[in-house]
């Protein structure tokens, strides 16, 4: 979990950087023999180490701004409210110097007897009554410890996997969707309730979301994505936290999750990307709702996020993307998780609320009131929907349709178990 406790100063890393080049300067001269055996006996290597460091602090001093007020959030989090102006996606050539923009020309609503929870949607670190000032964002800071957790500095704050594919799962990643595709999209918008499935291996993640894809499913291809995740490795806890991503090159170099680059320019001072939802829906219990809307804004041709009814939160300019400069492909609504396999078998992260899509109601997770932004910025119900389980023994979908919900599905499960061995 990140804390204020585990952010470090440059002095401290410094000292600490200092102490490591003392060790190195210690070392006996030994001879090839013995030298071969100390490689082979220990896995600390101080120039190794040191570099990696020294990553990590450049890392930090670019993507943590300069604040102008610090909130401490009950799960450990440091929010740190950021001049707008100031935020990561500004350090971008095409950016720089320039200020968020004016607000977008919004869809036209097909749905008029929509019902929602969404207004319940909270964040931990917001439940203290404080915020961010207008004019700044709130921004979670990323702790040494942070970055640490990954694998290497290049892989924080990015998925870094195969191509998401339309038949099958790649790479340990398994999906339960819907999707459409065969037309241009603008746009998508649904309800999601918001769970804590269980992650059980510390690289492995659950998430529930909607892509907006374009371009082929080799190394040309573009996606937004919004929703919430448990992620281990990202944020050190198992809360489910609100997030963004985006990539132009199939994860493979450009996007991240959040603000963790420059790209996705947030101008909204109450939500912190990155943050932990509270409250969250129970096993047969209350269900609460993240009510997302993704568009394309017909004047500037920006993607805007929205967040319920009517929070926005801000945009992924679209000089940022090749194929998403024009349109949508395919839209995509649902769960994904990492199976790594670590314990020999089939991972147990959960998916969802952890339960199969026939228990319905209370029990298993949920999206509703799917539908799809048009050419004329018109949101409309899906046709021609198709449906995905990479491995239904394991994470599985039901679809349905009613007067109240419009278009809508249950999807989860529990992963390994009898007959997901």
């Amino acid at each position: 979990m990140a804390s204020s406790s585990s952010f470090s100063s440059p002095t401290v890393t410094s000292k600490f950087i200092g102490f490591l080049l003392l060790l190195l300067s210690l070392q006996p001269d030994l001879s090839l023999g013995s030298d071969l055996h100390y490689k082979n006996q220990t896995s600390f290597r101080p120039k190794r180490e040191i570099q990696k460091l020294r990553k990590v602090e450049e890392y930090l001093k670019r993507i943590n701004k300069p604040s102008i007020k610090t909130i401490h959030s009950p799960d450990g989090d440091v929010i740190e409210c950021v001049p707008s102006h100031l935020q990561p996606a500004f350090d971008h050539p095409q950016l720089r110097g320039q200020k968020p923009l004016d607000l977008p020309e919004m869809p036209s609503i097909a749905i008029a007897n929509e019902t929602t929870n969404e207004e319940n949607f909270n964040q931990l670190w917001s439940q203290s009554g404080e915020c961010c000032p207008i004019g700044s964002i709130p921004m979670r800071r990323t702790t040494k410890t942070d970055v640490l957790r990954a694998r290497s500095v290049r892989r924080f704050g990015r998925r870094l996997k195969k191509p998401i594919r339309r038949d099958s799962s790649g790479g340990g990643h398994e999906h339960a969707v819907v999707f459409v595709n065969g037309e241009q999209y603008y746009g998508a918008k649904a309800s999601i309730n918001v769970w804590t499935p269980r992650v059980t291996d510390a690289y492995e993640f659950s998430l529930s979301q909607i892509w907006l894809i374009s371009g082929s499913f080799g190394h040309d291809l573009n996606t937004i994505e919004a929703g919430w995740q448990v992620s281990p490795e990202l944020y050190g806890d198992n809360y489910p936290r609100f997030f963004t991503y985006w990539t132009t090159d199939a994860y493979q170099a450009t996007g991240c999750y959040n603000l963790l680059c420059s790209g996705f320019v947030q101008t909204n001072n109450k939500i912190a990307i990155g943050a932990a939802i509270s409250p969250r829906s129970s096993y047969n219990g209350r269900q609460f709702d993240l009510g997302l809307m993704i568009w394309k804004d017909p004047k500037h041709g920006h993607w805007w996020l929205q967040l319920g009814n009517g929070l926005l939160l801000g945009y992924w300019p679209v000089f940022l993307f090749s194929h998403l400069r024009s349109h949508a492909s395919m839209v995509q609504f649902g769960g994904e998780v990492v199976n790594s396999r670590s314990s020999g078998g089939h991972t147990g992260t959960q998916m969802g609320s952890g339960h199969f899509a026939d228990e319905g109601f209370e029990k298993a997770a949920y999206f509703r009131n799917l539908q799809v932004v048009d050419w004329d910025n018109n949101l409309l119900p899906l046709s021609n929907l198709h449906v995905l389980a990479d491995h239904p023994a394991c994470y599985n979908i039901r679809q349905g349709k009613n007067n109240v919900w419009g278009t809508y599905f249950y999807y989860g499960g529990p992963g390994r178990n009898p007959r997901c061995p």
